[in-house]
């Protein structure tokens, strides 16, 4: 399997709490899955990448899907609380914190970079949404060869649904499909 590295995408207030703008429905019941992984990655002394979308408070770096939305209610801007991790994840000294502004992780970040640096062959993917930020994260990632093991109940999606037919999609690429449960022992 090679170094392998935690991707936890997008766990921030805004997209998370009760009555923010952009909340997942999914994303309160994979917050304990997130941290049980995150807890075994940290035990191991395995990477750990917080993949945070954040903003200008001017919108200009919004993509063009979404600057009506940002208009009428910005979020995820830089240096509000908005768009902090949740304090169940907050990140340690040592753990990455890498800004993104579109939905890959890789687009525009020095992801791919840092990931190489630090030796990282293999990807382990959690957080939300499934169909956009996850999947597309997923898709580059494979695209840069890296392996991707995407975790399955530590994901969500406004709706199970919407979840269960993107994980079928990316299972269906080659992706490694795995519970939370199942990381120590493929960690090892």
């Amino acid at each position: 399997m090679g170094k392998p590295a935690l991707l936890i995408i997008d766990m921030q207030n805004d997209f998370v709490l009760e009555g923010k703008p952009l909340k997942v429905a999914g994303a309160p019941a994979v917050i304990p899955k997130i941290q049980a992984v995150l807890a075994e990655f940290r035990k191991r002394s395995l990477p750990v990448i917080h993949v945070l979308r954040v903003h200008r408070a001017d919108g200009s770096d919004v993509e063009i899907i979404r600057k009506e939305l940002f208009g009428r209610q910005p979020f995820a801007v830089a240096g509000t609380a908005g768009a902090a991790v949740i304090d169940e994840l907050e990140p340690r000294k040592g753990e990455v914190v890498l800004e993104k502004t579109r939905m890959s992780a890789f687009i525009g970040t020095e992801l791919d970079l840092v990931l190489r640096t630090l030796g990282v062959s293999t990807l382990f993917v959690c957080g939300i949404q499934t169909p956009n930020c996850i999947r597309t994260t997923v898709f580059d990632g494979i695209a840069y060869n890296y392996p991707v093991v995407l975790i399955d109940d530590a994901t969500g999606a406004a709706s199970e649904e919407i979840h269960r037919a993107n994980v079928r999609d990316m299972q269906n690429i080659g992706v490694r499909i795995a519970k939370a449960v199942e990381i120590p022992g493929i960690l090892g």
